[in-house]
């Protein structure tokens, strides 16, 4: 072999080595872009997840403090339903300018709470809902679809978007056909 030829063999070597070491760090230049990329990616996340948490906590930090006046302004507005009208009527000024006081305090509550982001849920002539509405008992419909609100019990609240608590409701059940028929009992029922 003569010099040229190991000249030219190691530049050989040297070249494919060389293509070898341009090869292995295009590799790790494409791993750390992509651990880059994934880098930011968690960053960004963190900070979605963080300005949602404080949202979050800006609107729902009066929850508990609301649920617990929700029970306030029931017992103002149960006190107020028990005096009938004409009891009313017929008051003397000193009760009169009372329930007066009992009124204005029970519409500064409402208002405060609604303020606040808390509102009551609009059940009149709406369908049962269990996402929004408690049912605690099915009532004749008296000519209503079966599903729909008959009464409210208890009103619902909701704060923001958020169910704050259920409107407790009656349910109308539907009208049954009443054909001799359906009283029967059928021979498939009596036989266990």
């Amino acid at each position: 072999m003569s010099d040229n030829d190991n000249v030219a063999g190691a530049e050989a070597d040297s070249a494919v080595s060389g293509e070898s070491e341009l090869e292995q760090l295009r590799a790790e230049i494409s791993e750390l872009r992509e651990k880059h990329l994934r880098a930011l990616a968690d960053v960004e996340n963190t900070r979605r997840r963080a300005d949602r948490d404080r949202l979050d906590a800006s609107q729902y930090a009066v929850t508990r403090f609301a649920r617990d006046m929700l029970a306030v302004s029931d017992n103002l507005q149960r006190a107020l339903a028990h005096l009938p009208p004409e009891a009313r009527d017929g008051a003397v000024p000193a009760l009169k300018a009372v329930l007066e006081g009992v009124e204005a305090t029970e519409r500064q509550l409402a208002a405060t709470l609604e303020q606040h982001g808390v509102r009551p849920i609009d059940t009149k002539g709406a369908k049962f809902d269990p996402h929004l509405h408690q049912a605690i008992a099915e009532v004749p419909g008296d000519g209503k679809p079966p599903g729909s609100i008959v009464d409210v019990v208890q009103t619902g609240y909701v704060i923001s978007d958020r169910l704050l608590r259920p409107a407790m409701v009656t349910v109308s059940r539907g009208e049954r056909s009443s054909s001799p028929d359906d009283s029967a009992e059928s021979p498939e029922q009596s036989n266990p």
